[in-house]
């Protein structure tokens, strides 16, 4: 049987898989060459000016109280401030929590109060989050508002932080802190806190160690077969893994340079790759299908592009993706932020369509199970994903502060990953199916539990139930459905509970369709049939658009 051909980690030490260490050996090694690129903001930073400037921000960040083991969130657009939080907070041994900037209301309470940080740094405009929310906030003692120190938006942030309760200032300040003898950061130590979507709950905070993170990078610098002469594009936000630990931490790894885009923009994507001459980038959900739906242009493969790696692959049109935009190869994987990347795909190797990849059986044990039992499935039937780590410290440290779903995924000795796939008999494995109840969107994971409680806010609703529905186009994802029971007597229409779902849910968890019904299907016991809601599909249902 096929697996993943040899993985070897670029450092061979784990001990010495920390960003620091990381960071520190790249500023003695590559300390002229440009390591950060912002085309944007005209921003770039050699591997040497990041390293002192990261030292300067953990040492103001250390002097302003914090200590290590304190969680700092970062809630901003993607810039250098982010990269610099990010590794300062590293340095100084904190752990930074990544916030989606589209979060308010339930979503962001939750978040933050759940690892209680001890500061935040943000942007001016999510910096009023924190004043709507700050009951839910009152672990933080400190908030960093970034941008320029003078700006007219930085000042009045800081100000209106100061009369909700906070402590405020500019997080550029920390560029001329006095530096400070840092921790000693270990790799066993908690680096960060990436919330991923909850299935039947809240969303889950995974709690990453710096070993964890670092093999996770590594995994990918592997996939891509990233060196110092590449150039890595990233167009995802820095709050979620893809940007972070899947770009910018691969690209530290090899010593390559690292170029980042405040958002993505299929209409200008051939342009950035062209101008910034990229040779590795990723591509997450809906945006192959969105690129791939642009109008043709002759200069489409006029790049320096060789690889791109794409969850989902655009399996169905790989070759003439691959031809119109100049690409050598288009590689996949399949991995949680919880367990890193148990599944990659070879390097330049065939494989068959729709295949995610081969096993990593030299750092995971993974078997194919039936979802009650545990009990291991024949050769091409579907069965849950379980993965069990070869090397201490590879894949996550549990939810933090959630024990009991802690325990409910590792049970049996075994992370369960609630996704269904199956294995041919040559060892390719395959995506199946979800086999939780989630939500994915344009690369957004939707916890249908969170939607729904913030439907159900609404003083004429009853009851609903928020499942997936099938998009169209060549990423596979969902759209979000409501189906909604009105409380006796109300009157409510479509527009009416869209305009609602738009001030408490991030735009792209506000339900597309929405159906009234009279009631909704249960069990006995009293639970939804979402599995007959979701065979009845979209029919009768009203459409956002």
């Amino acid at each position: 049987m096929l697996t993943y051909p040899g993985f070897t980690p670029a450092v061979a030490d784990r001990r010495d898989w920390t960003l620091p260490r990381v960071l520190a050996r790249r500023a003695a090694t590559h300390g002229e060459r440009v390591f950060l690129q912002v085309p944007s903001s005209g921003v770039s930073l050699t591997y040497a000016q990041t390293w002192t400037l990261a030292k300067k921000v953990a040492s103001g960040l250390l002097r302003e109280g914090h200590a290590a083991g304190d969680r700092l969130v970062i809630m901003m657009e993607n810039n250098a401030d982010y990269i610099l939080a990010w590794f300062g907070s590293a340095l100084a041994g904190l752990a930074e929590v990544p916030v989606n900037i589209a979060y308010r209301g339930t979503f962001f309470e939750h978040q933050v109060s759940a690892v209680a940080p001890t500061g935040a740094v943000v942007s001016a405009e999510m910096a009023h989050r924190f004043v709507e929310s700050a009951s839910s906030c009152q672990a933080v003692r400190t908030l960093y508002v970034a941008g320029e120190p003078g700006a007219a938006d930085v000042g009045e942030a800081m100000a209106a932080l100061r009369a909700a309760g906070y402590r405020a200032m500019a997080f550029r300040d920390l560029y001329d802190a006095e530096e400070i003898p840092l921790p000693q950061v270990r790799y066993t130590d908690l680096a960060a806190v990436f919330f991923t979507s909850g299935t039947t709950g809240l969303s889950k905070g995974v709690a990453m160690s710096h070993s964890h993170m670092h093999f996770f990078a590594d995994e990918g610098a592997c996939l891509v077969k990233l060196t110092e002469d590449d150039v890595y594009l990233s167009v995802g936000p820095l709050f979620h893994g893809n940007a972070q630990f899947l770009a910018a931490y691969p690209a530290m790894i090899t010593g390559a340079r690292f170029v980042l885009h405040p958002k993505f923009s299929a209409s200008r994507w051939t342009t950035w790759v062209r101008e910034s001459g990229a040779t590795v980038t990723n591509l997450v959900g809906a945006m192959s299908d969105f690129l791939w739906k642009q109008p043709p242009a002759p200069d489409d493969s006029d790049n320096s592009l060789r690889c791109v790696w794409a969850v989902p692959n655009p399996y169905s049109v790989a070759d003439a993706f691959k031809k119109r935009f100049g690409i050598a190869e288009l590689v996949e994987n399949f991995g949680l932020t919880e367990i890193s990347m148990p599944i990659l795909t070879p390097y330049g190797v065939p494989r068959p369509p729709g295949a995610a990849g081969l096993a990593v059986s030299d750092w995971f044990d993974i078997r194919l199970v039936d979802p009650d039992t545990d009990e291991e499935v024949p050769t091409g039937q579907m069965g849950e994903l379980i993965v069990r780590p070869k090397a201490p410290w590879t894949t996550c440290l549990g939810y933090f502060g959630m024990p009991d779903r802690t325990a409910e995924a590792m049970r049996n000795c075994w992370f369960h990953t609630g996704d269904g796939l199956w294995r041919d008999e040559d060892g390719w494995y395959y995506f199946a199916d979800r086999l939780k109840d989630a939500i994915r969107r344009r690369g957004e994971n939707i916890s249908s539990y969170e939607v729904e409680q913030a439907i159900l806010g609404h003083d004429a609703v009853a009851e609903c139930a928020v499942i997936a529905v099938p998009a169209a186009g060549l990423a596979a994802e969902d759209e979000v459905m409501a189906i909604v029971v009105l409380a006796p007597g109300a009157e409510l229409p479509p527009s009416g509970l869209w305009d609602f779902c738009a001030r408490r849910l991030p735009q792209f968890a506000v339900p597309r369709y929405l159906r009234f019904v009279a009631e909704l299907p249960k069990t006995p016991s009293g639970k939804i049939r979402k599995a007959q809601l979701r065979e009845e599909g979209v029919h009768g249902a009203a459409d956002r658009g």
